[in-house]
């Protein structure tokens, strides 16, 4: 069973940083893509930035320069530098690893993290 553990959101002011992390675990021979979707109140999920493991990377055109996702392919690891953050950045952010095959499976699946709730707010 591949699990994802997110973490690193919380409190901040506007202006300020944050950067989230997610691991994922699970005899995981290989993942396509790791990204972050987010989703404010009363909003749908919505992709916020993703990157394969190639490196090619895909951003939501309302963080664009202000985010930056990185990836450790050794760790199955993803990482989401936020800086400038706004108040409407304001949600619970989730992690999504693509496309997962594992030594069980050998069969690509999709897997979500809980999410990590991040608030923008002075």
């Amino acid at each position: 069973q591949v699990q994802l553990v997110e973490s690193g959101g919380g409190l901040v002011q506007p202006g300020g940083s944050l950067r989230l992390s997610c691991a994922a675990s699970g005899s995981i021979l290989s993942i396509y893509a790791m990204g972050w979707y987010r989703q404010a109140p009363g909003k749908q999920r919505e992709l916020v930035a993703s990157v394969t493991s190639g490196g090619s990377t895909k951003y939501a055109d309302s963080v664009k320069g202000r985010f930056t996702i990185s990836r450790d392919n050794a760790k199955n690891t993803v990482y989401l530098q936020m800086n400038s953050l706004k108040p409407e950045d304001t949600a619970v952010y989730y992690c999504n690893a693509e496309s997962v095959i594992t030594i069980l499976t050998m069969v690509p699946d999709d897997y979500w993290g809980q999410g990590t709730q991040v608030t923008v707010s002075s």
